[in-house]
């Protein structure tokens, strides 16, 4: 049970006050108990010496024993106590609270301690219980003389009850009793009000600690006393301040690093000394696709993979610092990772540990697309070179004064020439748009008079191929924002592909219609169509559905790849459905002007 220092310092303090004034009360009982003795023994010496004298001149030797103890009555009748006369034999004389046939019955008192005392002394005093009276007495004995004669010639003994004195004592114990009891009382009440007052600011002080305990540092202690207390009330409200200001610092801190760590591209990932993650960044979970609470778990146990968790054992481990390493793992998809990671120590002990997780997947894609860009450019090149420097050759070893066989090799060198011209100049226009070199030049156009215009340059080509043209442009269509030219070269291409892998007498349909704020463009064939599997890579770089057909036509394998990066250039998408057999349809989107 709690008990409140208030009543902690009265129950000290009353206890204190008690046994002062239990010393006190043992004191003054025992002082004026002492002291009332005292003056009852002066008493008794005053009047056993009356009594003395007075015997004296009443005594003689040849008194019989019934006169000497109506001495003895008139003595204790007028002294009111016991009086005894005692010979010097110790044979009792005369007692005035006993009859004259008694006091001849009396046993001998010459050896009753008062009486040697008186004998060898002159005063003879104790306090005993009587056999006589049956009472607790004091008994007071001198010797007494007759008047002429110096010797003794027997003792007087007065005897006064101690109930007398006990009846004194008793009402003085009784008086002190009742006067300790009020001091006490008094002292307690001055000890509860004291130990209020002492303990009033012991209470705000602990009541204002807690709130600061809790995180609370709007109050402060408002004791103002010029004493300790005083003194901790400053102490504790330059505390609270402090403490509220380090605080603050940390928080701001930790705001700051996690908002650091939140904004970070990179995945970030903090473990403890025991390897279970303190802290996981938005961008490693999103990187990793976590969505359970990951504090307080190991890394196996939320990204579950066994190379990851071996480097965080391996770090918390390490005796030699950072460890970087390169990873690859599925999340759902392939994903090539590098992880930097370094341990955190304290006073020289591995504390826990940082994991910093840098996505290079698009990097990687790009090594590759690079190789096979480098490859398929190389592949691209050889064929019209070879083409070129063949025919070149036979026309140098003498074909040339063969006319025919002239002029068609002739013709093959300026074919090939013009597709080399043609791949390119689809290289170099590829390379500005991804390098952000191309300059677009953003106005309104009208969508139908750029898919007129290009309708008028492959006129020819539908009239070879025996394509029919169609468009459903609305007339309210509205104009479009983009750079005419590019977005001339997008439809080109797309039409272009959709007469080149179309089918004998086949259609051509180019539509448009609002997509919120966009247009959407459709060009739909009637064509041989794409494989399914094919979809997904239809837009990269020299990607060939039919390669073989594809090189027979005329393509570069480019024209795609293009057609994406300028419609996203205008903020755009583009897309592809299609169906073996049956054709294929290329949307991509315009922003309205």
């Amino acid at each position: 049970m709690r008990i409140n220092i208030q009543y902690k310092i009265t129950i000290v303090f009353a206890a204190i006050s008690a046994f002062i004034l239990l010393g006190v009360y043992i004191y003054l009982q025992n002082h004026l108990t002492d002291q009332i003795f005292k003056q009852l023994q002066a008493n008794l010496h005053g009047k056993i010496n009356l009594a003395a004298r007075y015997l004296q001149q009443q005594y003689s030797p040849r008194l019989s024993l019934p006169q000497i103890d109506q001495i003895a009555d008139a003595i204790g009748e007028d002294l009111d106590l016991r009086v005894t006369v005692i010979g010097l034999d110790g044979r009792v004389l005369g007692d005035s609270n006993l009859s004259p046939e008694m006091v001849e019955q009396v046993e001998n008192h010459l050896y009753r301690p008062e009486v040697q005392d008186a004998i060898k002394s002159g005063l003879g005093m104790s306090r005993r219980f009587s056999q006589t009276v049956k009472r607790e007495l004091l008994y007071m004995a001198i010797p007494f003389t007759l008047p002429r004669n110096q010797d003794s010639v027997g003792i007087i003994r007065l005897a006064v009850p101690l109930s007398e004195i006990n009846k004194v004592t008793g009402g003085l114990t009784n008086f002190l009793l009742v006067a300790l009891g009020i001091a006490f009382i008094v002292s307690l009440t001055l000890g509860f009000v004291g130990s209020h007052i002492i303990s009033k600011p012991i209470s705000e002080v602990s009541s204002i600690s807690k709130s600061i305990a809790a995180g609370d540092f709007s109050k402060v202690v408002t004791i103002h006393s010029k004493d300790e207390f005083g003194d901790l009330s400053t102490s504790i409200n330059y505390m609270s301040k402090q403490i509220k200001e380090r605080i603050e610092e940390v928080v701001a801190s930790r705001l700051r690093l996690e908002a650091v760590l939140l904004s970070m591209f990179d995945g970030v990932l903090v473990m403890n000394a025991d390897g279970k993650i303190l802290l996981m960044n938005k961008a490693l979970r999103e990187l990793l696709q976590v969505t359970e609470e990951v504090v307080g778990k190991k890394p196996i146990e939320v990204i579950r993979n066994v190379e990851i968790q071996e480097i965080a054992t391996e770090v918390l481990e390490s005796k030699t610092g950072a460890i970087s390493r390169e990873i690859s793992a599925l999340f759902p998809r392939e994903k090539h990772l590098i992880i930097h990671a370094t341990p955190v120590t304290l006073h020289g002990v591995v504390d826990g540990a940082v994991m910093v997780f840098h996505n290079i997947t698009e990097l990687r894609r790009l090594e590759m697309v690079r190789k096979d860009f480098v490859a398929n450019v190389s592949h691209e090149l050889r064929t019209p070179i070879t083409n070129i420097k063949g025919y070149a050759e036979t026309l140098l070893e003498g074909a040339l004064d063969d006319k025919g066989n002239a002029e068609d090799f002739t013709n093959i060198i300026h074919s090939e020439a013009e597709r080399l011209a043609k791949l390119v100049e689809d290289v170099l226009d590829l390379s500005r748009i991804e390098s952000g070199k191309m300059q677009f030049h953003f106005k309104p156009h009208d969508i139908g008079d750029l898919v007129k215009r290009v309708e008028t340059g492959l006129s020819k080509q539908f009239a070879k191929s025996g394509i029919t043209f169609r468009t459903e442009i609305p007339d309210d269509i509205g104009k479009v924002r983009c750079d005419g030219p590019s977005i001339a070269q997008v439809l080109l291409n797309l039409i272009e592909n959709a007469v080149k892998y179309n089918k004998d007498n086949g259609l051509v349909t180019v539509s448009a219609q609002h997509k919120g704020r966009y247009v959407e463009l459709s060009i739909a064939d009637t064509g041989i169509g794409i494989p399914e599997n094919d979809l997904p890579r239809i837009f990269e770089r020299f990607y060939r559905v039919d390669k073989a057909h594809s090189r027979e036509i005329g393509g570069t394998g480019l024209g795609l790849s293009i057609v994406k990066h300028i419609v996203q250039a205008h903020q755009g998408e583009v897309r592809v459905t299609s169906q073996m057999g049956v054709g294929s349809c290329f949307r991509f989107t315009l922003p309205l002007a």
